[in-house]
């Protein structure tokens, strides 16, 4: 049976490639069937310890912050020199193109690098958004006042905000998603991205069709006069994106999540659980299954293989580990963030 989608290539706005790093400078270059032109880019070193580095053409591409951290934002000129019309090219840095050693680059399409000034919430944010692939990134400076917005240009009410603060030492990764359940949307979830936390449910955003809420308070501080921020946030489309929950079973034999796509790459947080992180798996470093490529966004140790696999499908995905990261049993839920 044919699923409806208004994506008919999710590789024009989302694919992950792979490569081997040589100290020097190299073109990397997608091989999906749509050129990708990326515009948020997610560095992970696999052979070795190193932090995983992301940067987007909102901020500019010798922008650096480390989803394994909470340290301030960096410059650095040598990661990623350029954002192509397939792909990105490379610098010498370690963090993406050392000799022996071997990398993954997980990439998504907004608008092109071209931004916009939102005026829709209280704070005037600077936006890029792809509508149709229900991805935006937002920039925006803190006004210290309690509950004020900023407006997202997606046009329709968000299921993930992941915030960061860009000019302090101490600023988390502040993850708030929805439970993916049907009917109104409910912001349901708050994580770290960069720690192995579960879930709070205090300082929880409100997200509307125009705007994202923002707190002042707690350790999700998302509001700090005179701070500058970054935030991603995600909108499932139907046959391209999904982002929901579910329930471990504790067997080998797990469930199996229905997406209504076949998953390019998944990403596994325990909701019920401080001592876990956030696992990440995709096609490109586990090309068949069962698929058991692991490497955690919350740390910047090398690429794991282990017995906590899945397995891709047409349709979606099955759990096939018994334990952590991503299906223990008894009471144990889940969060999934998956893309085509």
């Amino acid at each position: 049976m044919a699923v409806y989608t208004t994506i008919d290539d999710p590789s024009e706005y989302f694919q992950t490639a792979a490569w081997s790093g040589n100290s020097s400078t190299q073109t990397i270059t997608n091989d999906g069937n749509s050129d990708l032109q990326p515009d948020w880019i997610w560095i992970k070193q696999r052979t070795s310890t190193q932090w995983h580095t992301v940067t987007d053409t909102s901020r500019g591409l010798t922008k650096y912050q480390y989803t394994n951290s909470n340290s301030t934002e960096g410059t650095v000129t040598n990661i990623v020199t350029a954002s192509n019309t397939d792909g990105f090219s490379l610098g010498s840095d370690q963090r993406g193109n050392a000799s022996s050693q071997t990398y993954v680059g997980w990439q998504w399409k907004a608008n092109g690098g071209t931004t916009a000034t939102n005026s829709d919430g209280d704070i005037n944010s600077t936006v890029q958004a792809n509508t149709d692939a229900g991805f935006s990134i937002i920039t925006y400076t803190g006004s210290g006042t309690t509950n004020d917005t900023i407006g997202h240009g997606l046009g329709v009410e968000p299921d993930i905000a992941i915030f960061k603060r860009r000019d302090v030492a101490n600023g988390n990764w502040d993850v708030q998603h929805n439970d993916g359940a049907p009917g109104p949307i409910t912001v349901a979830f708050r994580n770290t991205l960069n720690l192995t936390e579960g879930t709070a449910t205090n300082v929880l955003s409100s997200f509307s069709s125009s705007t994202l809420g923002l707190s002042t308070g707690g350790d999700a501080q998302k509001n700090v006069s005179g701070s500058k921020y970054t935030c991603y946030a995600f909108k499932a489309v139907q046959g391209y994106s999904a982002y929901g929950t579910y329930f471990g079973n504790g067997q080998t034999n797990g469930q199996f999540v229905y997406l209504g796509f076949k998953p390019a790459m998944v990403i596994f947080k325990v909701l019920s659980d401080p001592n876990h992180g956030w696992s990440i798996m995709d096609n490109k470093r586990s090309p068949f299954n069962l698929m058991d490529d692991n490497l955690f966004a919350n740390s910047e140790t090398a690429e794991t293989t282990d017995s906590n696999k899945c397995d891709f499908f047409s349709t979606g995905f099955k759990l096939r580990g018994s334990t952590y990261p991503a299906n223990s049993g008894g009471t144990n839920s889940f969060s999934y963030f998956a893309w085509a």
